[in-house]
């Protein structure tokens, strides 16, 4: 099947589930884009089990021309993250950076060896067979919060500028060293020779060191560029010329993309839009990237809720995805807590008593954890966590995603 077919099929069955959701369920409209892509793809396997296997062939036929993991990782990844880094403020963000800082660099190693520990631990108990590398794997895919589950949520949610700033920050950086993360465990697992300390070393460096720098001169480059014309369409082309562009170019340099579109997206949204836009390309310029936003994040969790279709589902693995929901929540009270306790112990300053509660469960997991779960190797191990992130996924977007605005209006206050 084409590309074209291929994009046809996806954003026609996006615009469905969008119509369904508002018509007849009211839920928020990514949460419930994903729940109706859920139910679509169970009334598909019921189907087939009844013996009407045609429609079920034909829908498993169409996601196994889908590579999710390049969509996002390689294509939508960029435009997300560039259009949730456009509307943070960077003044917030820098009264905490370094708390900011620590979340998604030591938050996400504690979190990484925590989570993978308890798993291996889980998977004796269940007489699961797998390697306590592949728990780490797991580990370090599920602890990163995702930026765009995580940005989607924090804009229906009423919590304060302080709370939000640590929330959006964490997410839209921490990313980019799970990903590191991942893939210097995934070496390990598939070519342990090849790395060593100093190699694994300047791989982080150049990827989290390399993507700062890359980004500052993306964003630096596009401001100078956008000062010298006064016309919202260049303007706008500017900006997605640096982010498909920048991505890719970043990839080409062994720099993190993702670190760089958030880095180039602060400066655009805040020096960019001080220095060199007109009101009318403010204006139109946000306009753009907000309906942007919303149709790639319809058309995400739209995939994240048909992606079902093609898991191998076993009942132990059913069962051990469920058990470890709790042990995940709780790595993620260590990863938080610890910098958090820390920090107030150094530095004396006043946090709000519940801070960690809803850092904690603000921390939603979402399709980066699945794209990096579809990168491992074929095999039992494959089948059982890439089942197990799903089911984490999907309970981080639909519980945590409709419960975090109570939590933070009860202790937010």
């Amino acid at each position: 099947m084409d590309t074209v077919h291929l994009l046809a099929i996806i954003l026609t069955l996006s615009a469905a589930f969008a119509y369904c959701n508002f018509r007849f369920i009211g839920l928020p409209t990514t949460i419930g884009v994903m729940v109706v892509g859920l139910l679509f793809s169970l009334f598909a396997i019921i189907l087939g089990k009844l013996g009407i296997v045609a429609f079920h062939d034909q829908a498993v036929s169409v996601l196994r021309n889908i590579d999710f993991n390049r969509a996002l990782m390689d294509g939508m990844l960029s435009f997300l993250l560039f259009a949730s880094a456009l509307h943070v403020n960077m003044h917030d963000l820098a009264r905490i950076k370094w708390i900011i800082l620590s979340l998604a660099t030591f938050g996400v190693a504690v979190s990484t060896f925590a989570v993978g520990g308890m798993v291996y631990g889980l998977s004796i108990m269940l007489g699961l067979d797998i390697s306590l590398l592949y728990c780490l794997l797991f580990g370090a895919l599920i602890s990163p919060t995702d930026p765009i589950a995580v940005m989607s949520t924090l804009k229906r949610v009423g919590i304060s500028r302080q709370m939000e700033a640590k929330i959006a920050g964490e997410s839209l950086f921490n990313d980019g060293v799970g990903v590191v993360v991942f893939v210097v465990l995934l070496g390990i697992a598939i070519q342990p020779e090849t790395l060593s300390a100093s190699s694994v070393g300047w791989l982080f460096l150049q990827e989290a060191a390399g993507g700062c720098v890359f980004g500052v001169l993306l964003g630096g480059t596009a401001i100078y560029l956008m000062q010298g014309v006064d016309n919202y369409k260049v303007e706008i082309l500017l900006t997605l010329a640096l982010v498909l562009g920048g991505y890719t170019l970043a990839a080409q340099l062994h720099t993190s993309g993702p670190i760089a579109v958030v880095v180039a997206g602060l400066m655009i949204g805040n020096l960019g839009r001080k220095n060199a836009m007109s009101r009318t390309t403010r204006h139109r310029l946000d306009n753009f990237w907000e309906l942007l936003d919303e149709i790639l994040n319809i058309i995400l969790f739209a995939l994240i809720g048909l992606e079902i279709l093609i898991l191998e589902v076993h009942w132990v693995y059913l069962v051990a995805g469920i058990l470890s929901i709790p042990l995940i929540l709780a790595g993620r009270l260590v990863a938080v807590g610890m910098p958090i306790t820390l920090f107030r112990l150094v530095t004396n300053r006043p946090y709000k008593e519940h801070t960690v509660k809803i850092l904690v469960w603000g921390g939603l997991r979402g399709g980066i954890s699945v794209a990096l779960a579809l990168t491992l190797p074929d095999g039992a191990q494959r089948d059982l966590l890439l089942l197990m992130t799903y089911i984490v996924v999907i309970f981080s977007i639909i519980v945590q995603g409709l419960t975090i605005g109570r939590v933070a209006k009860r202790y937010d206050a």
